[in-house]
């Protein structure tokens, strides 16, 4: 099928254009700091098992996924996003990997672009689709962007760093609680809160399992920036002291209290090594946006399933050399912590030093990360 005709670009969907353009923009600079960078794996060289022993699949929102990789939120609204969600609602049907819709916002205040959208589902008719709005937006706004999908989950960005620096950004946050508790009560499917690029304090993931969220994508720091996005669209390009803002998901897994909703991560992803890590750490799946954009407009669909298939094969082969015979029993692997995330784990009062001696079972107080990580994995388990 092809998407609906796209009319003549408004504002909004100008923005949407130069969001993927500024985005994959960054891909091509090196980032100011890869935080995955600062998590290795202790080698133990008998602890292998046969790659042929291992299943990637999980179970994630209520659903078993084939694998802990899914296509995250990038983009929709316009005829060349629509054109870009069709090569990636392909691969993501051709690869089995859940898929993540860019913000409907824009499609629902003008419906003749919700065929940029409707793709998405029409190309991957069978798979797992997240649809994706703003935290501002009414429950039935919500309800919307489900149905426009046929949607099995919904991811509720927040993105209050971007809004501040974005030229028609919105800053009137403090209905923004409020608003997500009506959509989580309204919802039929389960909710995800998904920042931009920011990350998720320990704070807002207890507010957020509070609410009754079932799922939280950490969506850290060191990923696309959209401060540097936001401030390449301003006249004056006087935000630039902001970049770099937040916490990288890494050190947002770090310090997640063992209260958290079901936790997803993404941001700076860049290899299946940084997946293999993100799992060790805490998350359920990980999710990437800006180096599979980067695919896909360089080769097309068929470019981006053979780096998901690639990246499948990579996991599969890294869990067997750690030892794990599923993605959660990465949760059990000896990690070591360096670096800025180290400073800032020591700075929030997170203790790593268990996380190097997780296979050997070392008793622990169960706080912190090391308390934490174990607690995700029980909620595998169940």
């Amino acid at each position: 099928m092809s998407a609906e005709p796209v009319p003549a670009e408004s504002a909004s969907a100008e923005r949407k254009d130069d969001h993927v353009r500024l985005a994959a923009a960054q891909y091509e600079r090196s980032p100011a700091d890869e935080p995955f960078a600062d998590v290795s794996f202790v080698h133990h060289a008998l602890a292998g098992i046969d790659e042929d022993l291992v299943d990637l699949s999980v179970q994630v929102l209520g659903a078993r996924w084939s694998s802990p990789l899914y296509i995250n939120a990038m983009t929709g609204g316009t005829a060349e996003t629509g054109r870009i969600n069709r090569a990636l609602a392909i691969a993501a049907r051709e690869t089995s990997v859940a898929l993540a819709s860019g913000s409907v916002s824009i499609a629902l205040d003008d419906p003749s672009v919700a065929g940029t959208f409707r793709v998405l589902r029409e190309e991957n008719p069978d798979g797992f689709v997240l649809a994706n709005v703003g935290i501002e937006r009414s429950a039935d706004d919500a309800r919307r962007a489900v149905d426009l999908l046929g949607a099995d989950a919904l991811q509720v960005h927040v993105n209050a760093v971007q809004e501040t620096v974005m030229p028609e950004g919105r800053r009137a946050f403090s209905s923004w609680q409020r608003s997500l508790a009506a959509i989580v009560a309204s919802a039929e499917v389960p909710v995800v809160v998904k920042e931009v690029g920011f990350g998720l304090s320990p704070e807002t993931l207890t507010l957020i399992a509070d609410l009754g969220v079932t799922g939280a994508d950490v969506a850290g720091r060191g990923g696309t920036d959209f401060v540097r996005v936001e401030n390449a669209r301003r006249a004056a390009h006087d935000y630039d002291y902001l970049i770099g803002w937040g916490q990288s998901a890494v050190a947002c897994l770090l310090e997640a209290p063992e209260r958290s909703p079901q936790l997803l991560a993404s941001g700076g992803v860049r290899t299946p090594l940084d997946v293999a890590r993100a799992l060790a750490l805490g998350a359920r799946a990980v999710g990437v946006s800006g180096t599979f954009l980067r695919v896909v407009l360089d080769g097309g669909p068929d470019a981006l399933v053979t780096r998901i298939r690639q990246w499948q094969e990579h996991l599969r082969a890294l869990c067997a050399l750690l030892g794990a015979p599923e993605p959660a029993a990465l949760a059990r692997a000896d990690v070591i912590v360096r670096g800025a995330t180290a400073e800032y784990c020591r700075a929030r009062g997170v203790n790593l030093a268990p996380l190097a001696h997780r296979s050997a079972a070392v008793p622990t107080d169960h706080g912190g990360a090391h308390g934490q990580i174990h607690a995700e994995r029980s909620r595998h388990d169940r």
